[in-house]
């Protein structure tokens, strides 16, 4: 098979999918898959709904068309508040958007209004990380304004924390946000359905045992493709952390000085990395560069250490191992290096399904 490449371990990922399915099942929380670290690839979506999620969430309108035209079911969910020129493909794919501007919802409403289609609405709330969301202060006007506009029903509230400023979606944060829930329902007379919590970062305070009050979804994508949370990077007990792993080919296998020489000034990408010790060390070259994956967050699986990487090339010490050219060598990696490789044109995709199960 061809490098650099990711292989996919779908049976992984169904299963990361069911034990988090299973963990959050008795706090009464359901599971939307994330897609948008796989580009919405349809096989990953399957694995995703053969371990028992509800739904599947993206932030991109262009993965969920391509799962949309592989026949996948759904139901589908805009992650990220649509773009006004993308609305006529929002409500004709998604079922549900996350939205927190009252102009946006006007164009959704219009478009489904043109298409003769109901879409979904859930509201954002910002509670702290400063990314989406409309202020506590204006969250009943903008509902007012949402239950105003024709051929749109208000889903639910939600809210996202610890991806733009690092806050924790902790106990006190979970409980502003089913207060919040609990007043609008009184105030405008609802029933809200949704209440969506956060992403992978909110599965310590999920599992933690504390009451989990309105929330009654969470949106999993890292920690299905990649077994661990985000707040702290730890692997999750029960959990596989490679299900997707990265490989890469050796192009060159050298031993050469431990230390340039020569006048030294910036790298390709600023300041050079200093290198440490002396004499000489055994490197291998890998096809394997920073337009295919961010070499800060991957990690050898084999006894090699990362030295540096440019465009094009990464350059690992490989402890006197001899690696010989058209080796390969395997990484595991972290939610950055992941959406890099998946996003880059020159990393092949592989899945693979060991059960030979396709869907549920």
């Amino acid at each position: 098979m061809t490098a650099p490449r990711l292989d996919v371990d779908l049976d992984k990922i169904a299963h990361n999918t069911q034990t988090l399915v299973e963990r959050l099942a008795p706090r009464g929380i359901q599971v939307i898959g994330v897609t948008k670290a796989a580009l919405g690839a349809p096989p990953v979506a399957i694995a995703m709904q053969r371990g028992g999620a509800t739904g599947l969430g993206d932030s991109r309108i262009e993965n969920i068309e391509t799962m949309s035209d592989a026949a996948i079911a759904g139901p589908f969910t805009l992650i990220r508040s649509p773009m006004p020129s993308q609305v006529g493909r929002v409500v004709t794919t998604a079922a549900t958007s996350f939205n927190s501007e009252a102009d946006v919802l006007d164009q959704l409403s219009s478009a489904a209004y043109a298409r003769h289609r109901l879409h979904a609405i859930v509201l954002m709330v910002e509670l702290g990380d400063l990314r989406e969301g409309v202020l506590v202060d204006d969250l009943f006007a903008l509902v007012a304004h949402t239950l105003d506009c024709p051929n749109l029903t208000l889903a639910g509230l939600g809210t996202n924390l610890a991806c733009q400023s690092g806050v924790a979606p902790d106990a006190t944060k979970m409980t502003a946000l089913s207060d919040l829930v609990d007043a609008v329902e009184a105030k405008f007379g609802l029933e809200l359905p949704i209440v969506s919590g956060g992403n992978s970062a909110n599965l310590d305070w999920a599992l933690s045992g504390v009451d989990t009050g309105r929330v009654n979804q969470l949106r999993l994508g890292e920690a299905i493709l990649l077994g661990h949370e985000p707040l702290h990077g730890r692997p999750l007990d029960g959990l596989y952390t490679d299900a997707v792993t990265l490989v890469a080919e050796v192009i060159e296998s050298k031993v050469k000085p431990t230390q340039p020489w020569g006048t030294v000034a910036r790298s390709a990408f600023g300041a050079a990395t200093p290198r440490s010790g002396s004499g000489t060390r055994r490197q291998s070259l890998l096809a394997l560069g920073r337009q295919d994956v961010d070499p800060d967050g991957i990690t050898p699986v084999h006894p090699v250490t990362v030295l540096g990487a440019s465009s094009d090339h990464l350059v690992v010490d490989t402890g006197g191992e001899v690696y010989p050219v058209g080796s390969e060598l395997r990484f595991e990696l972290d939610y950055s290096a992941l959406l890099r490789a998946m996003t880059s044109p020159f990393v092949t995709k592989e899945f693979v399904s060991p059960s030979g199960l396709q869907a549920a």
